[in-house]
């Protein structure tokens, strides 16, 4: 009795057997050896990484003092950059719902348009907001319908996933009563689908659109209109103290978009 004890006392508790202990050393050394093949292959030029701290206190001195002087063309830009985000949302509210109904598996018609809806809301998501401007630059023209197609494009993806899996979680006892009344389809989707996604259908609206006016100040980049187009000009300028302002007034910008949103999801959720 004595000797088992002292066996039981001589025994160091471990989190890990000795298999998941390997295993788990494999893996961090894959992932080590994934890393290095990684910096390795992009060809990083290292001078230029250890002289970073330098180049940044010496862009920041030349920003400071931020340039007020051209606040009015700033805040309209501003301005801008927030009706392309708010149209661009409005406009994706047409498109995605359509899709997010077929693209649910308890509402899609068939596997056709199950398939159908599935492959329009992975197509948005798989080409990113810059993409998207740069295509409908070339078609439209440099302004902001460019920039607005582009993030509606982007949107219809994330609001139709989200829509659709709202939408596949319903509670079908509604549907189903509805249903067995000889209700139509449409009656059925506006009285037993409808009432239960709507909380699910502004939050959604909310912070996409919270979103979208963080995308749209880098849409002027590449010419698709907003702060971004300002903000480019300075840069190519080198109007440096100008450049720190047009930042302020994004981060601003991208702050009250947030509190707004957290107060409108307050309210609806």
């Amino acid at each position: 009795m004595v000797d088992h004890a002292a066996k039981l006392t001589d025994r160091v508790w471990s989190r890990y057997d000795r298999k998941e202990q390997l295993t788990r050393y494999a893996v961090y050394l894959a992932t080590l050896i994934a890393v290095v093949w990684a910096v390795r292959d992009i060809d990083i030029f290292w001078p230029w990484v250890w002289d970073a701290p330098n180049q940044i206190q010496s862009l920041g001195a030349r920003m400071w003092p931020p340039e007020f002087s051209k606040w009015s063309a700033i805040f309209s830009a501003m301005l801008e950059t927030v009706h392309i985000a708010t149209l661009s949302t409005m406009l994706t509210i047409f498109i995605a719902l359509p899709v997010s109904y077929i693209a649910a598996q308890n509402t899609t018609p068939n596997k056709v348009t199950l398939w159908i809806g599935r492959f329009i809301l992975v197509s948005s998501r798989s080409v990113n907001t810059i993409i998207w401007a740069l295509l409908f630059v070339a078609i439209f023209g440099p302004g902001v319908l460019a920039g607005i197609l582009a993030v509606m494009f982007r949107s219809v993806g994330f609001i139709g996933k989200l829509m659709g899996e709202a939408i596949e979680e319903i509670d079908r006892r509604p549907v189903e009563a509805m249903e067995a009344t000889g209700a139509s389809k449409m009656k059925v989707v506006l009285y037993a689908i409808v009432p239960q996604v709507m909380p699910a259908f502004f939050a959604i609206i909310i912070l996409r659109w919270d979103i979208n006016i963080r995308e749209s100040t880098v849409l002027g980049l590449v010419g698709a209109g907003g702060i971004g187009v300002l903000l480019q000009g300075s840069i190519d300028m080198f109007a440096w103290q100008t450049v720190a302002t047009i930042l302020l007034a994004i981060v601003v910008l991208v702050i009250l978009g947030e509190a707004l949103t957290s107060v409108l999801r307050k309210k609806v959720i």
